[in-house]
């Protein structure tokens, strides 16, 4: 049974790409979304092995591999690990917008689950309410975003997303304040290299309606053409053009991450024991913060995400 329980939340610093495995779309290489919501999510078994993959290059000890994660397949002692992983879900999403560079859109349902699930954790959220979105509208909390035009021979304060506008149904809200600030707090690395990022998320965070959220979180991902080379030639090979999707950078979510004790045989007394309170220790000691690798394309720079643990009760 897992004892210990905490969030992990997960900032894109580069493109991700968590292959979905196969394509029914124009898209040969699409990345992981959920089946009820299409929202992009990465699978727990992937940060699992992408954690595990990378746990000596952020300063891990290689010995705790086998204990903490299990051993590979085939050893002569198998055994569960003492750490799992969940499915990480959508928060935020980048999405550009006319003034201020981009935004970090996010959706009442997106938020609803992100306080579920921290909540489940047992973590404290005091989150306030905002009215309900319909679609076409918006909740800011940075008004300088918004530009004025007449609608129906009225003044009205408009959010502009790529090509898209909406009607700001509040451009001052103070829940949203108080939402972004935790998540900013919450999701963002302390440090000067974080800071701006941190600091634009309390103040672009922007609420869409479930269905305009959704249209962006499925058309406004980094879609990248390939060529296959013919080596003997130098030219691109016949059929060899294939477009590849990727979770652009910017993008936040959250999974959470249990712990239980070792699963090894041991028990207390035992050099390698560890109980949970240890091994969620271990965990946070040596993730939170780093940089990790998950997904693929990692010669080409994709991948990149900076880890964030907050621990429950």
């Amino acid at each position: 049974m897992f004892e210990q329980r905490a969030i992990l939340f997960l900032y894109a610093v580069s493109p991700v790409h968590m292959g979905a495995g196969q394509a029914i779309g124009v898209i040969d290489n699409p990345i992981q979304r959920e089946r009820h919501t299409g929202h992009p999510c990465f699978a727990g078994s992937g940060i699992k092995g992408a954690v595990r993959h990378g746990f000596e290059a952020i300063g891990g000890d290689g010995h705790l591999i086998e204990v903490l994660f299990g051993p590979e397949s085939g050893s002569d002692n198998l055994h569960a690990g003492a750490v799992s992983f969940g499915d990480a879900q959508l928060v935020a999403f980048p999405v550009r917008s006319l003034k201020g560079g981009y935004v970090y859109a996010t959706c009442p349902q997106a938020l609803a689950r992100t306080r579920r699930l921290m909540e489940a954790t047992g973590l404290s959220v005091t989150w306030l309410d905002f009215p309900p979105v319909n679609e076409g509208e918006c909740v800011v909390a940075n008004s300088s975003l918004l530009s004025q035009r007449k609608i129906n021979g009225q003044p009205a304060d408009v959010l502009h997303l790529e090509a898209f506008e909406y009607l700001a149904k509040e451009k001052d809200s103070q829940a949203l304040k108080t939402i972004a600030r935790d998540l900013a707090e919450k999701a963002i690395p302390d440090g000067n290299g974080y800071k701006f990022f941190a600091d634009k998320l309390k103040t672009d965070l922007v609420v869409l309606s479930d269905t305009d959220f959704a249209y962006f979180a499925q058309h406004a991902t980094l879609v990248e053409p390939h060529v296959c080379i013919k080596e003997e030639t130098g030219t691109a090979k016949e059929g060899g053009l294939f477009y590849t999707e990727n979770l652009p950078p910017e993008s936040i979510l959250i999974a959470p991450i249990l712990a239980s004790q070792v699963r090894n045989g041991s028990t207390k007394g035992d050099a390698d024991f560890m109980d949970a309170a240890n091994v969620m220790l271990k965990m946070t000691t040596v993730i939170n913060g780093k940089l990790l690798q998950i997904g693929g394309d990692a010669t080409t720079g994709r991948g990149l995400v900076v880890t964030r643990i907050v621990e429950g009760k």
